[in-house]
């Protein structure tokens, strides 16, 4: 019969491994992600979208009877917004290669398991 403490052993022993499992597709799909977040925001369409938008957002404050100033400082602020978002992914996309990244997070999940006493560290 299987005592509590080895009852729990397993549960934990499952749950990490779980856990494993979805950093390593996380690991192998973010990359991805970003690299494509990063196309469509550094792209020649994007540009042209974020300059069509920026033109709408001017004429729609004009329109509403904001001032000249207010207008265009209102609009940098909104033109700040899409590069600061881009910066932040080019950051992120400029980081490890996805290969390092996920053998990065394996290493580190199995160090913290064996740390625990729930995998032998098979390195």
């Amino acid at each position: 019969m299987i005592g509590e403490e080895d009852k729990r052993k397993k549960i934990h022993v499952e749950d990490a491994e779980e856990v494993k499992a979805i950093l390593e597709v996380v690991s192998k799909e973010v990359p991805g992600l970003i690299k494509g977040i990063m196309g469509s925001v550094f792209s020649e369409q994007a540009g042209r979208d974020m300059g069509k938008a920026a033109g709408a957002f001017y004429k729609e404050l004009k329109e509403s009877g904001v001032p000249d100033e207010v207008a265009v400082k209102m609009t940098e602020d909104y033109m700040k917004v899409f590069t600061n978002l881009g910066s932040i992914v080019q950051k992120f996309g400029s980081g490890k290669k996805s290969s390092e990244l996920g053998k990065e997070i394996e290493s580190q999940i199995k160090k913290k398991l064996a740390e625990k006493g729930l995998h032998e560290d098979e390195e």
